[in-house]
């Protein structure tokens, strides 16, 4: 394994835990232990991965309280999906004492199932996503992050794809067989390959069950244990046009395009449709990661029944359209110009691998690096 380069991250946690106790998810190798390690030096952690640990807090989840001193102001919880019932003990803390948690994990499913106590309001949610654009800075390659997508140690790895092929085994082990939501892991195996051959596409949920040999209810099921542990993004249909009427299917992207190659044993080359595929979702990573971290904007696409489709539509301000060419023709614009007819939004952009900025009429064809660089410069809102 190559030597990791300390990457600052767009999170700032001591900022974030100044104003209140916050919970952080994102999959697992992420960067979430690296960055408590930076932004917390000091702080009382309590890793729920340690066994004895997580038996003594889940026998006597007041050991929490009995250890946390005055000096104690920042406490990390980490995994805390492992022992929901320790949020009741982080409740009373944070009234009585005053104290800021951060609370880790990797997986909201048991966090959002069987009345578990959310904390009321008293944390907000912030999720940690892979390596950003910006973050990566001169180490940053379009190239690269498509072929091995955006884990750290995965993206700095010596040999990526066979880190990519265990973190795909691992997940299935530690995730799905630890959170106990499934005890088929033959079928949801053939289920997760099948549904990755699905990414950045509107979902039939027939086919699916038909290619993956489970029952329709199952794939469901499935879908959202993917969306539950962070795995999968739900991308909702944009439905403000009128001349053209939309559709109201959503689309599903994987959270990292290197594990979606992994999945599908698949490598992406310049020049073939895998790699367009795999362009496109990699800006969805990159507008799923400045929504959440920056702006907190709506983030949809937008198709019409008779054709057309726009793959991102930021806010109600943007339309985004992917292009992994070289040499955009008119053809390539047509969905963009349709939807400028509307005269909803405020720019149309398409975002490809030309070289130079130039405008055709409304639309304005960019190179991914300027796209880029605009979008965390904050220009498009």
């Amino acid at each position: 394994m190559s030597p990791i380069p300390v990457i600052p991250r767009h999170l700032a946690l001591d900022s974030l835990l100044a104003k209140k106790s916050h919970f952080l998810l994102g999959p697992r190798q992420t960067g979430k232990s690296f960055l408590i390690g930076q932004n917390l030096k000091g702080a009382r952690i309590y890793d729920l991965l340690n066994t004895s640990m997580y038996l003594a807090l889940s026998q006597r989840p007041q050991r929490l309280a009995e250890e946390v001193t005055p000096k104690d102001r920042v406490v990390v919880i980490d995994e805390i999906q492992r022992l929901p019932a320790l949020l009741n003990e982080v409740h009373r803390l944070i009234e009585q004492r005053g104290i800021r948690f951060l609370l880790t994990g990797s997986s909201a499913r048991k966090l959002r199932h069987g009345g578990v106590n959310l904390l009321g309001g008293r944390a907000r949610t912030k999720y940690l996503h892979p390596l950003t654009y910006r973050e990566l800075g001169q180490y940053f390659d379009l190239d690269t992050f498509i072929s091995h997508g955006g884990l750290p140690s995965i993206y700095f790895s010596d040999d990526p794809r066979a880190d990519l092929d265990a973190y795909a085994g691992s997940y299935l082990q530690q995730e799905i067989v630890a959170e106990g939501a499934t005890r088929n892991i033959a079928a949801f195996s053939r289920f997760l390959k099948v549904a990755a051959y699905c990414n950045a596409t509107i979902v039939n949920f027939t086919n699916v069950a038909t290619d993956a040999q489970v029952p329709r209810t199952t794939v469901y099921e499935y879908f959202e244990i993917l969306k539950d542990t962070l795995v999968l993004h739900e991308l909702p249909a944009w439905r403000e046009t009128k001349k053209r009427k939309p559709l109201a299917s959503s689309k599903y992207y994987f959270f990292d395009i290197g594990v979606v190659a992994a999945i599908q044993e698949r490598r992406y080359r310049r020049g073939t449709p895998e790699y367009g595929e795999a362009m496109e979702t990699y800006a969805m990573h990159e507008l799923k990661s400045y929504t959440d971290y920056v702006s907190g904007e709506p983030l949809a696409f937008w198709r019409s029944t008779s054709g057309f489709e726009v793959d991102f539509i930021l806010g109600d301000h943007t339309a985004i359209e992917i292009k992994a060419s070289e040499n955009i023709g008119g053809n390539d614009l047509k969905s963009l110009k349709a939807l400028a007819e509307e005269g909803k939004l405020k720019r149309y952009l398409c975002v490809s691998l030309e070289t130079r900025r130039r405008q055709v009429g409304e639309v304005t064809i960019m190179p991914v690096r300027e796209f880029l660089n605009n979008l965390w410069d904050g220009e498009y809102s």
